[in-house]
């Protein structure tokens, strides 16, 4: 009857390594399923930081831009903002076009050469110079502004990120953790079993399977009754 034994503690053994196998192989399974969403959490952040961050440079540079025209960063960095505007193309369009109006006005009413021409000459390019640089002021502030919001995506995509890949952490890790305890519970059903069995053995409730067997002992540990 030895082979019932064995077939027993065999049993509870193969079912032990199957459930075994089936919760590491279930943990495995939704630990890679937890990094392949990290890895991809991680790839939409660079793809959203490399699409924004254009937008994040321009905003950079005109934010320096504007500091200069007023000033921010010192007289020198401001009188060389300034005189980037006045050496432009767009400053001296303006004042070409201007001064040919103020001329051809002067020359159709006869006063070309009164002093009201030449006030209004000597005027008008220091006031297109300062429309400019009111102008460009605000130009690049649009351009910041931009900057601004362009950098505020990319910061909230990165809490947005870093939530969703922690998130996945705890999801790998309670995986993990489940697969442990499963494969525990199931090793401890295992010997629950034996242990059942030689319980049930030992009470006579099931065959002792080594009865007739030479391993069986030849004598009992019981202490025998003196018939004196």
């Amino acid at each position: 009857m030895s082979w019932i034994a064995a077939a027993v503690v065999g049993s509870a053994v193969v079912g032990g390594v199957v459930q075994s196998k089936a919760a590491n192989k279930a943990a495995d399974a939704q630990t890679q399923s937890a990094q392949a969403g990290i890895a991809e959490q991680n790839r939409q952040f660079d793809a959203m930081q490399a699409l924004l961050q254009p937008y994040v440079g321009a905003g950079t540079t005109a934010l320096g831009q504007q500091a200069a025209l007023i000033g921010v960063g010192g007289q020198q960095a401001q009188a060389d903002a300034i005189a980037a505007l006045q050496q432009g193309p767009e400053f001296a369009a303006l004042t070409q076009q201007g001064e040919n109006a103020i001329l051809q006005n002067a020359s159709a009413t006869g006063g070309l050469r009164g002093g009201n021409t030449q006030a209004a000459l000597a005027q008008f390019r220091p006031q297109v110079l300062s429309s400019l640089i009111e102008q460009q002021y605000n130009r690049l502030g649009g351009l910041s502004s931009m900057g601004q919001n362009a950098a505020a995506g990319v910061g909230n995509a990165g809490m947005q990120t870093g939530s969703n890949i922690s998130n996945l952490l705890q999801q790998q890790g309670a995986a993990q953790a489940g697969g442990a305890l499963a494969t525990g519970q199931a090793w401890g059903n295992v010997l629950g079993g034996i242990g059942q069995y030689a319980g049930g053995v030992a009470s006579g409730a099931f065959a002792n399977p080594f009865a007739s067997s030479s391993l069986a002992p030849t004598t009992s540990i019981r202490p025998q009754a003196s018939p004196f």
